[in-house]
């Protein structure tokens, strides 16, 4: 049976804080019999102070003379009753949950379980202190310099990044600081970011993290950071200046920096599972203080009911888990200034007492209510692995999710996989079917066609297979439905027709995604042509497999011209990125009256609007998407046929002349810049172009008088 817990009446006290004299230290273990806490010297001689129970089971001590840069951990004693959902064993030296840094590894060697290298469900008497990391008591210091205004959804420009890897080969970077924050912080880092249009970047997770026992027998290591030990802890391992608080401030330092250049920035947090594992796994933390208490069980509390494929699930039921999650995300909105987070396996969240999925679930409720967390952008992976996990188009209001649905369809489309191109429209006017109810926007759709799991952009082209045997796993590993088209070479080749294929491809998904209603992310490397060499897990691989190559981008001048000439028009231009659903109601003029043209409209070839016989033509090919408001209006015509297209351009009331802004042929192709209405324009096979349309704002007086 699951424990009835008593919550922390103020958990804002939990940590470690600096006050006038000392440290207070606090800890909430209500199924504990006994809390120590162990200061650690320089010498690694350690100093045990006992804590004191209050009634709604938080240990508390004040220790005088503790200051910032204080190395701790806790033991904590209790029974020994896997049965119950108890593993208390004070041999464990346990990091404290709300540490606000980290320092030290993990020796995978030493006494790091609970229970003996024979039985699960037996106690290993053996001390872990040589064998695990430390907290750190770090003082409070002010928060990092806001955004002048944080952008609204519907201007985010999403990038996805690794914070070490982006920077790790970057020639402007000073060697020493490659690969940290103060590396991503570098102005040659934040101008590339400025110029190709960023208004938001999104860190793979730098919560502290650790590799997983599995990873480091292999001789690899657990490079994104799905393997979270501290959720308040910025990982010390990309500090360049120190981890005995230093990471905090150098933290900041670059969010300030961001901030600056007017990015916003998001955090991909990890708070469905544990680096700790399923209870084979080391006791680090969480499951020493009360396995039953933060982790799912299944119902003989023996073991872990697993709905993150990672061993563990955080049970957010259990209200002080809700709380530590609550506190950590206030903490990086208020004291680190980050703006917003990407929730992985969200749904694991927002599952009951039962395991079942809850959309109404308390989670949800109180980051709608919380006056520090209701502006922050919140964005959900909106699946995990159990029962019911796939909540695409349920998190309602407020709420921007990944959208897989278009990565999917995307591909399939540029690879010729689809018919027709019904759902080219769907997609392109941002997933209606999946968000257009209950009274959500359209930018709840965050599209993707790459994410850093899985393919790159330029192996969604070069590969039609994975090849992750550098994972170690005999290319077991990894998705097999992977929607790529290698045209026609399995791998990288110095055939040119091929090469130019796949880099017309490659711009056509970029156009694709920037051009689609919604909240484009865009994975760091795409506009540069970075390569995984075909591996699509490289969740193991920080090498230069994995980082972002800066001295091949001349090589691909024209993938970064493209993302930066559409990430600048959708900037620039707010009819290329709505916050509402577009309807095809009349636009209206200066006086009130309709202007014959409506907000959306989609195009055969020959400029007239879609039939229904040519949404039922399931080899169609092309498609035309027109949108416009009283000022401004583009036509986007996308072209996935093999043979060349002519296609004529819509006459009045949709246009008095076009100008061509961006195509993704070659620079060769489409030289002509200028059209006027009812003109025909010959596109290459698979192309996208983009063309402005001067609009009128007003009828003619002749006109209104009719």
């Amino acid at each position: 049976m699951r424990p009835a817990l008593p919550r922390p009446v103020d958990s804002s006290i939990l940590g470690s804080r600096v006050v006038a004299g000392g440290t207070r230290f606090a800890l909430w273990a209500p199924r504990a019999e006994r809390v120590e806490v162990a200061l650690v010297d320089t010498n690694r001689r350690q100093t045990n102070h006992d804590l004191t129970r209050n009634p709604d089971g938080v240990w508390e001590v004040f220790i005088p003379g503790v200051g910032p840069g204080q190395r701790y951990g806790y033991r904590v004693h209790g029974p020994w009753s896997p049965e119950t959902g108890q593993r208390f064993n004070a041999a464990k030296l346990l990091i404290d949950p709300y540490a606000r840094a980290i320092t030290g590894g993990v020796d995978y060697s030493g006494p790091i379980s609970d229970h003996t290298p024979e039985s699960n469900y037996l106690p290993d008497p053996r001390d872990s202190f040589a064998a695990v990391p430390l907290s750190v008591v770090v003082a409070d210091t002010p928060p990092p310099r806001p955004l002048a205004e944080r952008p609204s959804p519907e201007r985010l420009v999403v990038y996805e990044t690794h914070l070490k890897g982006y920077t790790q080969l970057h020639p402007a970077v000073p060697e020493h600081l490659r690969g940290t924050y103060a590396g991503l912080a570098y102005p040659a880092v934040i101008d590339h970011l400025k110029e190709l249009g960023i208004t938001a970047i999104e860190f793979l997770p730098v919560h502290h993290f650790i590799s997983e026992p599995f990873a480091i027998g292999k001789g690899l290591v657990n490079y994104w950071g799905y393997n979270t030990l501290g959720f308040f802890a910025p990982h010390a391992p990309y500090s360049s200046s120190g981890t005995l608080g230093q990471q905090v401030t150098e933290f900041k330092e670059m969010v300030s920096a961001l901030h600056d250049a007017g990015i916003a920035v998001i955090l991909d947090v990890v708070y469905n599972h544990t680096a700790e594992g399923g209870h084979e796994g080391p006791t680090l933390s969480f499951r020493g203080i009360d396995h039953a208490g933060y982790y799912r069980l299944t119902s003989d509390m023996r073991n872990d009911y697993d709905v993150s494929g990672t061993g563990n699930a955080v049970d957010t039921s259990t209200e002080g888990v809700l709380d530590l999650v609550l506190d950590s995300l206030r903490y990086w909105v208020r004291d680190m200034g980050v703006d917003g987070f990407r929730f992985d396996l969200c749904t694991t969240l927002i599952r009951d007492e039962q395991h079942h999925v809850q959309q109404d679930h308390p989670f949800k409720q109180a980051l709608a209510d919380d006056p520090v967390l209701a502006d922050a952008i919140m964005i959900a992976e909106p699946w995990d692995l159990g029962p019911y996990g796939y909540q695409v188009g349920r998190w309602g209001r407020g709420w921007g999710e990944w959208n897989d649905r278009f990565r999917g369809f995307t591909r399939d489309f540029w690879r010729g996989a689809v018919q027709g191109v019904e759902e080219l429209a769907t997609r392109l006017a941002g997933s209606a079917d999946i968000f257009d109810h209950d009274g959500r926007r359209v930018t709840s759709s965050v599209n993707f066609v790459t994410a850093h799991d899985g393919f790159t952009l330029r192996d969604v082209v070069t590969y039609d297979l994975k090849h992750n045997e550098a994972n170690g796993e005999r290319n077991r590993d990894g998705a097999d439905d992977n929607r790529s088209w290698n045209h026609g070479y399995e791998g990288e080749t110095e055939d040119e027709a091929v090469n130019a294929a796949r880099r017309r491809t490659m711009r056509n998904m970029m156009a694709t995604l920037l051009l689609s209603s919604g909240v484009p992310m865009v994975l760091a490397g795409d506009e540069l042509g970075r390569t995984q060499q075909g591996n699509n897990n490289a969740y193991c691989q920080d090498t230069p497999l994995s980082w972002v190559h800066w001295t091949d981008t001349d090589d691909w001048s024209d993938q970064h011209e493209l993302t930066r000439t559409l990430v600048g028009l959708r900037n620039r231009h707010p009819i290329l990125r709505p916050s509402a659903f577009r309807s095809g109601a009349e636009v209206i003029g200066d006086h009130g009256e309709g202007l014959g043209r409506t907000e959306s409209a989609w195009f055969n070839e020959h400029g007239e609007p879609m039939s229904i016989a040519d949404w039922h033509d399931r080899d169609r090919r092309s498609l035309g998407m027109y949108v416009s408001d009283r000022t401004d209006a583009f036509y986007s015509f996308f072209h996935a046929g093999a043979e060349p297209i002519t296609i004529t351009l819509p006459g009045g009331p949709w246009s008095t002349g076009y100008h061509l802004v961006a195509h993704t042929g070659t620079p060769e192709e489409l030289t002509q810049r200028a059209f006027l209405p009812g003109r025909t324009l010959v596109l290459p096979a698979r192309t996208v172009v983009v063309l402005r349309a001067t609009v009128v704002r007003r009828l003619a007086a002749s006109e209104l008088a009719r």
